[in-house]
């Protein structure tokens, strides 16, 4: 790899400012490593971090049962052998703090902590366009200029707080299952009210419901999920995948998800009754996201969704014990076209006699009472409230930053028709700006693990590119960006995906264009942006 020859020692513009090669807005696993590329190059780099720690969305989302829906062995790091084969995961799918203690260890592995600035969190970054920089500046008053602003805010970690009516009178604790008390909570006799069916909703019910006296759970949508069946990793198998990681992670880099699905190319439509059955039996007991790769149109045939589909809703009905609660239970929807989620005894949960399930799809919250929250004429009651209504994903981090391009065009005014990037990397307009995960790039529908890695490694191999050549900056073409955002669509259109009111077209939050954010598919994208690179940074205007 080239090395720029360049001091990574900062400068003082003018008293009070810092000058820099680049800043990195995120802690993330996409902000340390992309600081650890840019350190590699020989610029001077910071991390700007709202929190007081690394680890991004896993820093702030501590809620009971918190864990990742990959297997631990796909979720890490690959750019270094040596980390690869010296990390111990101790289950099937990481917890929330193994996953936290990976971030740590990497940080200070590779000596990073010491150019990350935390308790840092940024308000606005401004182009400049006499002098061709970035100026970032903090909630604190502090002004930094760089060269290269890279947004590693992440695709999860706005969190979505809804205004119901009357919040404000609540007696008691308000939680947020994407901002959690990092000292835990305690439920033990305490009434609790959980609003949302999601993700991290099926990940932490049962275990509140363990501990509370009664729990109720407010949901407006049912989730299709499937048991995780984790355990402790089978240590062979560690042993086996350790001894080629490289050709282990090829492979699935190679999936449509860059993960793991074991995919099976087969129309669910042109198989027995019986055989169906039996594989999608396969895929409950091995416990994967890779249920839905259980053949190859689940995802695009409507009638071939739906077998699948059936299948997990007569697993509900024959888990859970009421009838007449199950269905209640049952989805509706694609399975699919909403994230599908992992869980552990999440339905069974519901034969416990301190919950109770209150279906609001029909007659919404109304408003929050000083002592619970009122549906019609029913008040329920309790002491604490958690809010489990997930992100105003890939886009709301990104638009809580003042961030302004040439001629002080704001990136919320270019995105109010919804998001625009080429790549997912850059937007038309903002020069020297990259995006790590950004909409338009595969994201939250792969191994963000991989997709990190791939997004940064192409960001430092391009900053490389135009520094070595001199080039002042780097910005997407609007022609590459349209084009890109036609594709994107197109791609998802062809998909059972926009089927549903789900995060991926931002559905959950008021007000948000209903746009289709990530791109589908791995393989295409990744030689995509191969060729954009190998032809010069084709789609990009480079200015000396």
């Amino acid at each position: 790899m080239p090395v720029i020859q360049k001091s990574a020692v900062t400068s003082q513009t003018e008293p009070g400012r810092t000058s820099l090669d680049a800043v990195i807005v995120g802690a993330g696993f996409a902000g340390i490593y992309m600081l650890h590329r840019l350190r590699q190059l020989g610029l001077a780099a910071r991390v700007l971090e709202a929190g007081d720690g690394v680890g991004g969305t896993w820093y702030w989302n501590r809620y009971p049962g918190a864990r990742c829906d990959v297997l631990s062995m796909e979720y890490s790091y690959q750019f270094s052998p040596e980390l690869q084969q010296e990390w111990a995961w101790s289950e099937r799918y990481a917890t929330q703090p193994e996953i936290l203690r990976y971030a740590n260890h990497v940080t200070d592995r590779f000596d990073l902590r010491r150019d990350i600035q935390f308790n840092t969190r940024v308000r606005a970054a401004v182009f400049d366009d006499a002098s061709g920089r970035w100026a970032i500046t903090t909630e604190r008053g502090e002004s930094i200029t760089a060269t290269y602003c890279v947004m590693a805010t992440g695709c999860l970690s706005s969190t979505n707080r809804p205004q119901f009516k009357g919040l404000e009178n609540f007696s008691g604790p308000i939680y947020h299952t994407g901002d959690w008390p990092h000292a835990g909570v305690d439920f033990s006799g305490q009434r609790v009210g959980i609003i949302g069916t999601g993700s991290s909703a099926i990940q932490s019910i049962p275990l509140i419901a363990e501990q509370a006296a009664h729990l109720h759970v407010f949901q407006r949508t049912a989730s299709y999920s499937v048991p995780a069946q984790n355990g402790p990793l089978d240590l062979d198998s560690v042993k086996s995948i350790k001894a080629d990681y490289a050709a282990y992670r090829a492979r699935n880099w190679q999936q449509p998800f860059g993960v793991d699905f074991r995919t099976n190319p087969e129309s669910a439509l042109s198989v027995a009754v019986e055989e169906r059955t039996r594989e999608y039996e396969a895929r409950w007991h091995y416990g994967s996201l890779g249920f839905l790769g259980a053949y190859g149109d689940l995802l695009v045939s409507g009638e071939a969704n739906e077998t699948a589909a059936e299948f997990i809703r007569d697993k509900i009905r024959s888990i859970v014990k009421d009838p007449a609660l199950a269905e209640k239970l049952v989805p509706r929807q694609v399975v699919g076209c909403k994230r599908l989620c992992l869980d552990s005894g999440y339905y069974a949960t519901f034969n416990r006699p301190n919950v109770t399930l209150v279906d609001v799809s029909t007659t919404p919250i109304e408003e929050i009472t000083p002592h619970g929250l009122r549906v019609q004429d029913t008040e329920y009651t309790f002491d604490r409230l958690i809010f489990a209504t997930g992100f105003d994903a890939m886009t709301g981090a990104l638009e809580k930053i003042d961030i302004r391009g040439k001629g002080g065009l704001a990136l919320k005014t270019k995105w109010a028709a919804g998001p625009r990037t080429y790549l997912g990397l850059a937007t038309a307009g903002f020069p020297n700006l990259f995006t790590i995960t950004g909409p338009g790039s595969p994201s939250v529908l792969s191994n963000m693990l991989p997709s990190i890695e791939q997004h940064v490694n192409w960001v430092s191999e391009c900053i490389d590119y135009v520094h070595r050549r001199g080039v002042r900056t780097i910005e997407a073409t609007e022609d590459a960006e349209s084009q890109w955002v036609e594709h994107v669509n197109a791609v998802a259109h062809t998909t059972l995906y926009p089927n549903c009111n789900s995060w991926y077209l931002g559905a959950n939050i008021p007000g948000k264009p209903r746009i289709f954010m990530p791109y589908l598919g791995v393989p295409p994208y990744v030689v995509k942006c191969k060729e954009v690179a190998a032809r010069g940074y084709e789609g990009f205007a480079l200015t000396v």
